[in-house]
């Protein structure tokens, strides 16, 4: 039933919206492999959840009408558009979108770390967004790649197509996932952020979307 109505609102939400211009597409891909625990699921959705209600990020998102997804990704085609476009033009907008990150249910447990097929379902969800300027797609996660595409070739065909990718490596030992992401995920124009385990993630992902938000303003 919440899938139904995000889609619905969605829908309303692109027909009834005022034809301004977007400045930003961002996709948020979160990790829910079999290496993501339920609070540590928890710790990304209210991670993010929170962030998006920062005054300071909300500011940005409404002025700049950023249009906001959520994917879900875990193994070999397995990535879904949890959360559909909706483009931020109030603040009650960018509080009910919150309020459904924080409600979203997992689609996946217990599955592979496909992160290339997380790059390249990501990529394609901005047909529905052509008009917006930058087209970001953000890849949260704590694994490096143990299925599916690679993740390096998915990247260049996503920054080829115009698309900036930044990542949010989830280390809980040393910096090997940092170092994966900053090889074979992130594009040329993008950066990683490292969260020292899931505890660190809602200050990390809050530094994150104001690094990635900063750009529409400037």
């Amino acid at each position: 039933m919440k899938r139904v109505i995000f889609w619905a609102l969605a829908v309303l939400n692109f027909i009834a919206g005022p034809a301004a211009a977007c400045s930003m597409a961002l996709v948020l891909a979160f990790d829910v492999s079999s290496s993501i625990d339920v609070g540590e699921y928890r710790f990304q959705t209210h991670g993010l959840a929170d962030a998006l209600l920062d005054p300071e990020i909300m500011d940005v998102l409404v002025q700049h009408q950023v249009a906001l997804s959520v994917v879900q990704w875990s193994g070999a085609e397995e990535g879904d558009l949890s959360i559909p476009w909706r483009r931020m033009l109030s603040y009650g907008e960018v509080k009910e979108f919150s309020g459904w990150v924080r409600d979203m249910p997992r689609t996946w447990e217990g599955s592979n770390t496909a992160v290339g097929d997380a790059i390249a379902f990501s990529a394609a969800q901005f047909d529905r967004v052509a008009d917006c300027g930058r087209k970001v797609i953000d890849v949260s996660g704590d694994g490096s790649s143990n299925a599916g595409l690679n993740a390096g070739a998915e990247s260049r065909k996503a920054e080829a197509a115009g698309v900036e990718i930044n990542g949010l490596a989830i280390d809980i030992i040393g910096a090997s996932i940092t170092a994966f992401y900053e090889r074979f995920v992130v594009t040329s124009d993008g950066f990683v952020i490292t969260s020292r385990g899931f505890s660190d993630y809602p200050r990390s992902i809050r530094e994150k979307l104001l690094r990635e938000l900063i750009k529409p303003g400037s």
